[in-house]
């Protein structure tokens, strides 16, 4: 005010209005200063006024166990993609190690009904409850915990189906017991051998499956209900088990593996010939070709077959589960009784364990050269299972297995150290079969 007072005065000029030339000029330029101050002090005030405060920091509520965060809503399936592509598109998760887990399972043996009771330790009897307080850490980054709230929101409509062996349904009880926590689920199919089952969550119109065909192939097997054959299978090596592929339309998102199924003795068939065996001993004069053979070709076969590009699921080829038994085999008196994680630097795979790798990693990349793998992802749960020799049932597949003993004998009672305690380890499987499958929808999607 003080300066528009002091211009204002200068203006006033005794006698006419405007005075001498001299003083008009002078005049003049004062009255073009003047305004061109003026109007300087207005663009300051007015650029004060309307400008945009710097964006602060988004900042982020704890972290729930699924890894999301209260900025989008929970039951976006992009949100939940989102979450995954933290874990797995930054590093490898399938490297890495158990780490101390306090808060424990989801579930227990007494709230989830859908447990084997040949997997069933705490029931059966298993004295320690440690290998229960452990999770997969892997080593460049976290993974988030498997939710099952925002999976069934992701699935719903949809049908998801394993088919394998006797470990599948180790890993289908799990995620039961897991997604059961939330909605219970109704089983509206079993095969005669309660071995292939259906079951649906009615809220979420969620299918699940879990499909016997332990060769992924054509087999004409021969056991009894302990699993000793009485007559050699007859493996066709050239077709697929029409048990999935007659169901396989109906599927969203498959996990399919193979296993130790292959290192029984079986004749193989090709082209409807005998064209070699496993483990035959010289029968019929047939070469030996051994499991490595067979697995290479199941494995093309069914690749080959999920990776057509007229067929919609999302597959995951799961690896090969490493078993624990020391001092022996299942039927040989060996037995697993650690408590407690292997560290990195203890454990050691097994030559036929890491011979069956070697073929799934194999196989797995040549599909990806072919450019025909875009609906295929690895599931490798190898290396985080080798770790766990803690985790199996051992010989509390039964229960009370040293009734009437004196002194427990390790040696005397038949151990299971291939399939895991429910709760336990496997658990952990769902964390990165979610994570990889649901990271894989969102790559595709954008």
């Amino acid at each position: 005010m003080d300066r528009l007072r002091s211009l204002s005065k200068i203006m006033k000029i005794e006698g006419t209005p405007f005075g001498s030339s001299h003083q008009r000029n002078q005049i003049f330029l004062r009255f073009v200063a003047f305004f061109l101050l003026v109007g300087l002090a207005y663009r300051l005030i007015i650029t004060n006024d309307s400008t945009v405060p710097p964006v602060t920091d988004v900042k982020s509520s704890p972290a729930d166990p699924s890894g999301l965060t209260a900025s989008a809503p929970i039951d976006s399936p992009r949100n939940i993609n989102n979450a995954s592509q933290n874990a797995s598109t930054k590093c490898d998760i399938f490297t890495g190690n158990w780490v101390p887990d306090p808060s424990g399972p989801v579930y227990t043996n007494d709230s989830c009904r859908h447990i084997q009771e040949h997997q069933n330790c705490l029931k059966n009897g298993r004295p320690d409850s440690n290998y229960l307080l452990w999770r997969w850490k892997p080593r460049d980054c976290d993974l988030p915990r498997f939710n099952p709230d925002q999976f069934l929101n992701r699935m719903r409509n949809k049908w998801w189906a394993f088919i394998g062996d006797s470990i599948s349904r180790n890993h289908v009880q799990s995620l039961l017991c897991i997604l059961s926590q939330v909605e219970e689920v109704e089983e509206i199919y079993h095969d005669k051998e309660y071995r292939s089952k259906i079951w649906r969550f009615p809220s979420h119109n969620f299918t699940l499956s879990v499909i016997w065909s332990p060769f992924l192939l054509k087999a004409d097997t021969f056991e009894n209900s302990e699993g000793v054959s009485f007559s050699d299978i007859q493996l066709h090596l050239d077709t697929l088990d029409p048990k999935w592929t007659h169901q396989y339309p109906n599927f969203d998102y498959v996990v399919i593996s193979g296993g130790k199924w292959f290192f029984k003795t079986s004749i193989f068939h090709e082209n409807h010939t005998v064209t070699g065996c496993h483990y035959c001993h010289g029968k019929d004069n047939l070469t030996d070709l051994g499991y490595e053979y067979s697995y290479r070709k199941a494995l093309r076969l069914v690749l080959d077959f999920v990776a057509d590009p007229n067929r919609r699921a999302q597959v995951l080829l799961r690896t090969t589960t490493p078993d624990h038994f020391e001092n022996g085999e299942w039927d040989s008196g060996g037995f697993c009784n650690r408590t407690v994680p292997f560290k990195v630097s203890e454990g050691v795979m097994k030559s036929e364990d890491e011979l069956m790798r070697g073929v799934e990693l194999e196989e797995f990349r040549k599909t990806q050269v072919k450019g025909s793998s875009s609906n295929i992802a690895l599931l490798d749960t190898t290396s985080m299972s080798l770790l766990r020799p803690d985790g199996h049932p051992g010989p509390y597949r039964y229960p009370d297995p040293f009734s009437g003993m004196k002194v427990k004998d390790q040696v005397h009672v038949q151990n299971d150290c291939l399939h895991w305690c429910l709760p336990g380890p496997i658990d952990s499987w769902n964390d990165l079969m979610v994570e990889v499958m649901l990271n894989r929808d969102t790559e595709k999607n954008d």
